[in-house]
C-alpha cells in the first residue's frame, strides 16, 4: 500500500507541520519504505511466539524496598538555618 503526497500532507497537517513540495515528496518516500517494511512484518508467522516487550531478558538492578527508620526531628533539623517549635522555620513572602 502506497501513502499519497495527499495523505502526507494530511499528516503533516495534523502534526501542525508545514511542508514544502520537496519534503512532502522525501517524506513520501520514507513513510512508504516503512510501510514495506510493516508488510513484511506483517508477513512472517509468528504461530507459537510469545510477545515480548525487550528481545532479551531484562532484570531489576536496584536494591530491594526494605523498612528502615528514617532521620530522627533532630537530625532532619540539625542544619536548619532556622526553626522554631520542632519545624523548618520558613521565612514569609516578600521579608
Amino acid at each position: 500500500m502506497a501513502i499519497s503526497d495527499e495523505q502526507v500532507r494530511h499528516v503533516a497537517t495534523l502534526a501542525r507541520l508545514g511542508l514544502s513540495d520537496e519534503q512532502v515528496a522525501a517524506l513520501g518516500v520514507e513513510l512508504n519504505d516503512i510501510l514495506v517494511q510493516i508488510d513484511r512484518i506483517s508477513a512472517l508467522d509468528l504461530t507459537g511466539i510469545e510477545p515480548t516487550a525487550h528481545a532479551v531478558a531484562v532484570t531489576n538492578v536496584t536494591r530491594a524496598d526494605v523498612v528502615r527508620s528514617g532521620l530522627s526531628r533532630e537530625d532532619a533539623l540539625l542544619n536548619a538555618p532556622e526553626q522554631q517549635d520542632g519545624a523548618f522555620l520558613i521565612p514569609t513572602f516578600g521579608s
